[in-house]
């Protein structure tokens, strides 16, 4: 029998991982968040009262076999006209939802059109909101206005939230119960990770399966959402929603990106997340550390060093 394998997240961060997981022979599934708001999903959220279809999309193409024609199809974002921001995959996602009468059997019938490795499970079938609480009282709405500031973003999250409160999907516990590794992120951590934990039900699960649980600390801060984060910081604010003590390892990046390729992320005020030793020193938690860092282009993840030490957790 294949080991299960659930990764939860949201955005771009859980496609690296998935890229990387789906040549292993394990049976793997994917939760996403439903707090996306932005762009394409924002429209097509307020049109047709459809859930998030963004994310969704994003793991769906990670996780296909099909050609690569076909992927970049459900990726292509059209630039001009009446379509003018709407990525293929969303409206071929809200398609299917009218045509099969659910969002889960819409993304069952885009994974057989994608021929995907394992499956992708929307973490709530409830619709709701991402909210965040900063640290002068004020409250931002919305996962694409803390996504992308327009408040002063030196000001702390004090904490996020949904409103309304929804439940779990049942498919999502039923992967997590049963998991035999689970990872979470890396990706937007107020954005894209914890929000997954906000809804009833999840916390829970994760704290009550048995798997190896492991968080993939991000490679660089995010301005308006993590500033100035260490290693360990990112972690208190992870198990301030999961609970304390419940995750087994945590994989940090040690390889400093180039000056030449960091300097577009200190443009936009993200810093890359510094992991000293002395700074875990609270925390009950396996470090894997090494070089994780893609060898060029955008500071993301190397998806298949990632995915061989996941595959080497799992063993």
């Amino acid at each position: 029998m294949k080991s299960k394998v659930v990764v939860i997240g949201g955005g771009t961060g859980i496609f690296t991982v998935l890229l990387g997981l789906k040549r292993y022979p394990v049976q793997i599934s994917a939760i996403i968040s439903m707090a996306d708001s932005g762009g394409s999903t924002k429209i097509l959220r307020e049109d047709f009262g459809i859930l998030p279809p963004g994310d969704v999309r994003r793991a769906l193409v990670a996780l296909s076999r099909s050609e690569k024609l076909l992927a970049n199809l459900f990726n292509y974002r059209f630039d001009k006209g009446a379509l003018n921001g709407h990525n293929f995959g969303n409206l071929l996602i809200t398609a299917l939802e009218r045509i099969t009468g659910s969002f889960e059997s819409a993304l069952s019938e885009a994974g057989k059109l994608l021929n995907i490795r394992g499956e992708v499970i929307p973490v709530t079938l409830g619709n709701t909101n991402l909210y965040a609480l900063l640290e002068d009282g004020s409250v931002i709405e919305g996962e694409a206005n803390i996504d992308v500031p327009k408040h002063n973003a030196n000001l702390k999250i004090e904490k996020v939230y949904l409103k309304p409160k929804v439940k779990a999907n049942k498919k999502a516990v039923s992967a997590i119960t049963s998991a035999d590794l689970i990872v979470i992120g890396p990706g937007d951590l107020y954005t894209s990770i914890i929000p997954n934990l906000l809804v009833k039900g999840i916390p829970e699960a994760i704290r009550k399966s048995r798997a190896k649980k492991v968080y993939v600390c991000n490679l660089t801060t995010k301005f308006g959402e993590t500033n100035n984060f260490t290693g360990p910081d990112f972690i208190s604010a992870l198990e301030k929603y999961l609970g304390k003590n419940i995750l087994d390892f945590v994989i940090i990046n040690t390889k400093k990106p180039t000056k030449e390729r960091i300097l577009k992320y200190e443009k936009e005020k993200a810093a890359f997340v510094k992991c000293q030793n002395k700074n875990f020193k609270n925390k009950k938690v396996k470090m894997i550390k090494g070089n994780f860092l893609r060898k060029k282009g955008f500071i993301r993840h190397d998806p298949h060093r990632l995915a061989k030490t996941l595959i080497d957790i799992l063993k």
